[in-house]
């Protein structure tokens, strides 16, 4: 008998003198701290026990992105109050959008509120992570960044959620390591950076380019931009222009909640309401062209060269949304050089581009992103010896977004095809981190092995994936991170559909879609004959007895209708009577108004 046969022989045997769905003792390792992994250490210890769970993260500090990213200028461009969890909310953001500091300080909030800081581990960067079949586990090395030492590490499962806006990149561009002066990533801003009358370069005019721009302009002595794409520049997500929230707005936040639950609520169907935009020929995507270009043209004082410079002629919203408050105003300051085209050479004293000008620089300030090719960024070897940085090399493929081919009892949070762009964020990572349990709790509960998801699963949700993108204005001729930085590649960076959509498809997870591995004979979860309310001192052992039928609706409709109907229409559809007042003027079921959101 092998140490494999022994092994499950042993735990099956184990089942048999337990109830059933008994919990054995299991470890989870999660690689990230930031809005991803602190929401799975929540979840996890909310609703599991008998388990041991260390996230690792290489930032001194928990909050992920918003940690990294201390930029002059740094926010959020979504709602303060639609990048919240949906059962935490913080009523003390002092700004219709926040800026980076106080949402870091919202989840180091969430962290200490629920005590998450026990299964932290910051300044801990994992290096590799290899699935052992003989023991159905991962193996994980962790290097402690203080001191270099590698430690070694293994668990039951492994989440990555490390998340998609994390492994910033330096431009590829020769000379750079020549500089001579100040040179900064938005990513890794000096603290002590000065910026006070010296000439400033800047590479890059997607989100973080755009912000950075506008908040040091006043203080430079001059500021020399490179830009190599045009962008649409549009106002912030939601309905109102960037402002501090006033004293009244604020106390009613702190001591009404159902106040600030309306105000959430707006935020949040605005960004859910926006979807149209997005598909091409649609009356929202026209209006918000329109609407936009006009905009623009105002706030460039009808400068023609600029508007052709900047203006795109594809869609709006073929790459990320760049809001820009000040941006285009600043770009018209005295002190700021719009230089058109790439740097091609950075010398020591300053940057080259292609017409062969040189511009002599004191600080260079690259705001060049990351690397969102979603290939893990160190080696991931699953089942039969399979590297996923290898079978992601050219393009990664998932299994709706959180699952990957080869690698068992294997989870990533906001992976290829996550709803990224497609409306609210946090909301999609509560329901991938909901996914991830359901699988956990099976793993737990039951003689499973493994999960892993079917090639055929895999291969079919990509197909999907990519007959759907071509009706969207993400495939239009743009270059954009959706599209890993490319400009005709494969959409892997957003979900084929609204955010709403996917919190339905990912609702019931798909166990036909997953290939399952058991110990021993398949049904000794099943125990020794004894269910787990008769083992429970104190137990109810007539539970199932009621006055009225209180369980779960059997179909999706009525479980459906009972979250997102309010409260009367529900008693009305009930009672027979017609639930909803006639539709506003609706294209594909969804409303005109939505443009208005993008303009």
């Amino acid at each position: 008998m092998t140490y494999h046969d022994t092994q499950e022989s042993l735990q099956a045997n184990a089942r048999w003198d337990k109830p059933i769905h008994h919990e054995r003792p299991i470890r989870v390792i999660c690689i990230g701290a930031g809005a991803s992994g602190l929401l799975f250490a929540y979840k996890l210890q909310r609703s599991f026990r008998n388990f041991s769970l260390t996230v690792y993260d290489k930032n001194p500090e928990i909050s992920g992105t918003w940690t990294e990213n201390r930029y002059p200028g740094c926010a959020c461009d979504v709602p303060s109050h639609s990048y919240t969890y949906s059962f935490f909310p913080n009523p003390d953001f002092t700004h219709y959008y926040s800026g980076s500091a106080e949402i870091r300080k919202y989840f180091q909030k969430f962290a200490s509120t629920f005590g998450l800081e026990r299964f932290v581990k910051t300044q801990h960067e994992v290096k590799a992570a290899n699935w052992d079949d003989a023991q159905s586990k991962w193996v994980v090395e962790v290097m402690d960044v203080k001191s270099g030492e590698v430690i070694t590490d293994s668990g039951d499962f492994l989440i990555n959620a490390t998340g998609f806006l994390n492994n910033w990149q330096w431009p590829k561009v020769d000379g750079l390591d020549t500089f001579k002066g100040d040179l900064a990533h938005t990513a890794r801003w000096p603290e002590d950076l000065d910026l006070r009358g010296k000439r400033v370069g800047l590479i890059g005019n997607g989100s973080s380019g755009i912000q950075v721009l506008p908040a040091i302009q006043p203080y430079v002595s001059s500021l020399t931009t490179f830009i190599r794409h045009n962008t649409w520049i549009t106002k912030p997500f939601g309905k109102s222009e960037p402002r501090p929230f006033t004293e009244e707005e604020l106390h009613e936040f702190r001591n009404d909640p159902s106040t600030l639950l309306e105000h959430r609520k707006e935020a949040e169907s605005d960004m859910n309401n926006m979807f149209g935009v997005f598909l091409k020929d649609h009356p929202i995507q026209q209006d918000a062209r329109k609407m936009n270009v006009e905009a623009m043209e105002v706030r460039l004082n009808k400068d023609k060269e600029l508007s052709t410079r900047l203006i795109p002629d594809w869609s709006v919203g073929c790459r990320r949304y760049t809001p820009g408050p000040g941006y285009l105003e600043a770009l018209q300051a005295p002190n700021v050089n719009v230089v058109y085209g790439g740097v091609t050479e950075v010398l020591p004293n300053g940057c080259k581009t292609s017409t062969g000008e040189v511009f002599e620089l004191d600080t260079l300030i690259c705001a060049t992103g990351f690397d969102v090719s979603h290939r893990p960024r160190f080696p991931l070897v699953g089942k039969d010896g399979v590297n996923l940085q290898d079978t992601w090399a050219k393009s990664p493929r998932s299994y709706m977004s959180m699952g990957a081919p080869d690698m068992p009892n294997y989870i990533m949070v906001m992976g290829p095809n996550s709803p990224s762009g497609n409306g609210p964020v946090l909301s999609a990572i509560e329901a991938q981190v909901s996914y991830a349990l359901r699988m956990i709790d099976r793993l737990q509960t039951e003689n499973i092995r493994s999960f892993v998801p079917k090639d055929s699963a895999v291969e079919t949700f990509n197909d999907y994936v990519d007959t759907f993108m071509e009706k969207t204005v993400w495939k239009d001729v743009c270059k954009s991170w959706y599209k890993n930085g490319t400009t005709n590649g494969r959409v892997t960076g957003l979900w084929p559909g609204s955010t709403l959509h996917f919190l339905e498809a990912v609702r019931e997870p798909r166990w036909e879609d997953w290939e399952v591995s058991y110990e021993g004979n398949l049904f000794s979860w099943l125990g020794n004959g004894y269910s787990q309310c008769e083992t429970t001192p104190g137990a109810d052992l007539a539970w199932y007895l009621c006055d009225e039928d209180r369980t779960e609706w059997g179909s999706r409709r009525k479980r459906r209708e009972e979250e997102i109907m309010p409260t009367t229409a529900k008693v009305e559809k009930n009672s027979g009577e017609k639930v909803e007042e006639k539709r506003q003027a609706e294209n594909g079921g969804l409303r005109r108004d939505s443009a208005a959101a993008v303009a």
